[in-house]
């Protein structure tokens, strides 16, 4: 089954022009001629050489993107490209091995033929089709999905209904709460990889963003608290909140890790306990049966309560735990 791709013409669609008169193509026009670079490991050889000194994250995404392009596509694949000035797609088909020419398109010396069958509106597809039309990448696979809408919206005239207006805000939400779900996943990966010192430094910038002064005390002896809280930061005033943090992503503490941190505690204090590993049932019951009040928080509660107080989190916070603000359509 002929595979389905997406090739972006270029930031903003400003190469699209050229797109259109039967090319697909791709940048990194300081790699020189990909013909005899057929494998992965090939093109990596000549990234690295081209681009010394690019971040491994970036260079590992430009050499996949390269080698899809280059060795992974073939003749039959179905195509797509967005025009943003019209909010168009282009929909048609690979009609070439690849090639390189640096003069056909100034910029985007890696080109493959292609056979444009006709454009679609955005408009007309369906939301979810146009969530997986939207990545940033300058290559990409689609489901065979999106090319069914795709072929079901082509050269639909514009009087044909368009989705539903209720369907297409469920779909909306829909697509929003799956894109929450996917980036809560990706910032439990990021703490996770936290060693214990800097997951203990993200505890105390949480407790700092919710209005605390904090110490992060010392390595030794310490009677299971790693950070204290408090809002004078010297536990004159209440409440002094002391917590233990544990980065075991694969160890739930149990009822006796709780009852040290509990058993440390005084009237005025409040107890915090971190795991990355979670907590097991017997250990959520000591913290609920505690006359001193205290609380739990395992990855998935501790990434919420971040999230909800990024906004407040000082430098030192944000530099441990990086992440960007995303915007989205608000129901209307």
């Amino acid at each position: 089954m002929p595979q389905v791709w997406m090739i972006r013409a270029g930031e903003g669609g400003h190469v699209v022009d050229a797109f259109a008169r039967g090319f697909v193509a791709i940048g990194w026009e300081d790699l020189g001629d990909l013909s005899n670079a057929t494998t992965r490991e090939a093109i990596r050889d000549m990234y690295l050489q081209a681009y010394p000194g690019t971040k491994p994250g970036k260079s590992s995404g430009a050499i996949a993107m390269l080698f899809k392009f280059r060795s992974v596509m073939r003749p039959g694949d179905k195509v797509v490209s967005y025009d943003p000035r019209k909010r168009e797609y282009l929909a048609g088909a690979i009609a070439g091995d690849y090639l390189y020419d640096p003069n056909e398109i100034p910029g985007f010396p890696h080109l493959r033929k292609a056979a444009w069958e006709g454009r679609v509106g955005r408009d007309r597809l369906p939301v979810a089709s146009r969530n997986s039309l939207g990545g940033a990448l300058a290559v990409f696979a689609l489901d065979e999905e999106v090319w069914t809408s795709i072929g079901a919206s082509e050269g639909a005239e514009e009087t044909t209904p368009q989705q539903p207006e209720a369907e297409e805000k469920a779909e909306l939400e829909e697509t929003r709460e799956d894109t929450v779900a996917r980036a809560h996943e990706l910032i439990k990966d990021q703490v996770t990889r936290l060693d214990d010192s800097e997951l203990e430094q993200l505890t105390a910038a949480l407790l700092r963003a919710m209005g605390y002064r904090t110490r992060v005390t010392p390595k030794g002896p310490d009677r299971g608290v790693d950070v204290f809280a408090s809002p004078d930061g010297l536990g004159f005033q209440e409440p002094r909140i002391k917590v233990e943090v544990k980065q075991r992503p694969r160890t739930a503490m149990g009822s006796q890790d709780v009852r040290s941190l509990l058993g440390g505690l005084r009237e005025g204090d409040r107890g915090l306990y971190v795991s990355t590993g979670g907590f097991t049932k017997e250990a959520r019951y000591e913290a609920e049966r505690s006359q001193i009040p205290a609380m739990l928080l395992d990855l998935d509660e501790f990434v919420v309560c971040i999230v909800t107080h990024y906004e407040s989190f000082d430098i030192a916070g944000r530099a441990l735990l990086p992440l960007v603000r995303v915007y989205w359509p608000a129901p209307s």
